[in-house]
């Protein structure tokens, strides 16, 4: 049996990699917040660039845009509540 590869969905589908990517960064986030370390700030600022790359990706596919732009939004709410925990972690 040929070994399904799971990078062709990706492919097809930016906008489901753009989301599955928020969400990552969503949880990234909600763990630097309840945890305001070091290494969580930097796992979301990871997450958060892996969401910015996508988000490009599925805008150059113009791809469903509206879940683009909920999307979007929310990843801008992400940014902000990282910075703020950034700064919490650094006055430590």
């Amino acid at each position: 049996m040929a070994k399904h590869s799971d990078t062709s969905w990706k492919q097809d589908h930016p906008s489901t990699l753009f989301t599955n990517s928020v969400q990552k960064a969503d949880r990234a986030v909600k763990q630097a917040m309840s945890h305001p370390e070091e290494i969580a700030v930097e796992h979301a600022f990871n997450s958060l660039e892996h969401a910015e790359n996508a988000r490009l990706n599925a805008e150059q596919h113009n791809e469903h845009m509206d879940i683009v732009e909920q999307n979007i939004q929310h990843l801008a709410q992400l940014k902000q509540q990282i910075s703020e925990v950034q700064e919490i972690v650094e006055e430590h």
